[in-house]
């Protein structure tokens, strides 16, 4: 499935602030090529890719309501938003489900219940990790205790140098 309807909802959404854009595009990205170096079946990444463009939509209410955006208050408020943008582009249901389901744990690292959910974590991680400025040391931890696919660990081990 072509994703660019949703990567312009998206962008449309968060005009005005290309932190933001660019932060679920490279998530995008890194999702995408783990998932297909895992060799996820096409209904489990269209539903991995999907989640990726729009894991972080709960933040403008986050901020809106609380004057903050913590990943908790961001699984909150991204679910309903994610389903209004994905049924207004015509996803079909049960994709919709799964993808809110995504976005309200996209922060939470127990309880992982599939290779979509435990991808999605990685690549949030990756770019997480970059954007936050963090060492080696961290993005090491990282590594030993977040990531569990083989092209995960590969690639944070490759940008971290570890």
């Amino acid at each position: 499935m072509n994703h660019n309807r949703l990567f312009h909802s998206m962008m449309s959404y968060y005009s005005g602030d290309p932190k933001r854009i660019q932060h679920f595009i490279k998530v995008y990205h890194f999702a995408r090529m783990i998932g297909e170096e895992e060799g996820l079946d096409g209904d489990t990444r269209l539903i991995l890719e999907t989640a990726a463009i729009v894991h972080d939509i709960g933040i403008r209410n986050a901020e809106r309501k609380y004057g903050e955006c913590g990943g908790k208050l961001q699984e909150k408020e991204g679910p309903p938003e994610a389903e209004q943008m994905l049924t207004q582009l015509g996803y079909n249901r049960p994709l919709i489900e799964r993808v809110c389901y995504l976005v309200s744990r996209h922060h939470t690292y127990t309880g992982v219940d599939g290779p979509d959910y435990q991808i999605l974590l990685e690549a949030d991680f990756l770019v997480n990790l970059y954007e936050s400025g963090a060492g080696r040391e961290q993005a090491a931890s990282a590594c030993e205790k977040i990531f569990r696919t083989s092209s995960g660990k590969r690639l944070c081990r490759t940008m971290f140098a570890l």
